[in-house]
């Protein structure tokens, strides 16, 4: 299995110096076939960390920084090691997030659960933690599902992702799947080792957990920008040389769009 973190500590989990409070989310990919039960089987997920001042004033989050752990089968015998490595990092949000986001995050849950040999321990507790989540005293962390909380904030009528993030003015050109599909890109990893392949699926899941993270942070009055955010320029900052998809012309174009 590969592991990409930009953290020094145990679990990918973020510093976070007193004073500031860490809030993370994640996200989830999987192959799908839905003719088959329990036929969604999880090949990557990231987690996306950040840290910010604990004044309860939303800060501008331009320029801010975050921390990720991105995670990626080798080959489908992975599996288990992943959602192994799922359930470790999950734990790490149960102990140390103030605010857990996720986008639908009760389907990548549940497809963690179900394609699991045994029950992850963490993977429940955030999904009992999901469906308790609207209860006037909600367990911590609080969470924020940007599928379901933040209509609020919505103009718009479409709850996906690349919509939601479209109405909050956030900037989240994915060209990843020019041409192509989630399915077909993981399939020429698995079965010609083609790394560009990997790579940009492992870069749409990390754009997919950052944007969720600013959206729940805006959705929690505790982060803002004006008048929006290119998030492909915070990944080109906060990957580095991670990835060498991140250097290709094409995702350098994206680095210029403004909202």
């Amino acid at each position: 299995m590969i592991i990409t973190t930009s953290s020094d500590l145990p679990g990918g989990l973020p510093a976070c110096p007193p004073g500031m409070t860490a809030v993370a989310a994640v996200d989830v990919e999987w192959s799908k076939n839905y003719r088959v039960k329990n036929g969604n089987i999880p090949f990557c997920y990231s987690i996306a960390w950040l840290a910010v001042p604990a004044s309860g004033r939303p800060v501008n989050l331009a320029g801010a920084r975050f921390t990720y752990t991105s995670a990626y089968v080798e080959s489908p015998a992975e599996t288990q090691d992943l959602i192994r490595s799922a359930d470790s990092a999950l734990a790490g949000i149960l102990d140390h997030a103030s605010l857990a986001a996720g986008h639908q995050l009760c389907s990548d849950l549940a497809v963690l659960t179900r394609a699991a040999g045994r029950p992850p321990q963490a993977v429940t507790e955030l999904r009992a933690a999901w469906q308790t989540r609207r209860r006037s005293a909600p367990a911590r962390p609080r969470i924020i599902d940007t599928r379901y909380d933040i209509g609020h904030l919505l103009s718009g009528t479409s709850r996906r992702l690349v919509d939601v993030c479209a109405d909050l003015h956030l900037d989240v050109t994915q060209p990843e799947l020019r041409g192509t599909s989630m399915t077909a890109a993981h399939r020429r990893w698995i079965d010609t080792g083609d790394s560009g392949a990997r790579e940009k699926i492992s870069v749409l899941n990390l754009r997919h957990s950052l944007s969720t993270a600013l959206a729940a942070l805006r959705a929690a009055g505790i982060g803002r920008w004006d008048p929006g955010l290119n998030v492909n320029q915070m990944l080109a900052s906060g990957l580095g040389d991670a990835f060498a998809w991140t250097t290709a012309p094409a995702f350098r174009a994206l680095l210029e769009h403004r909202r």
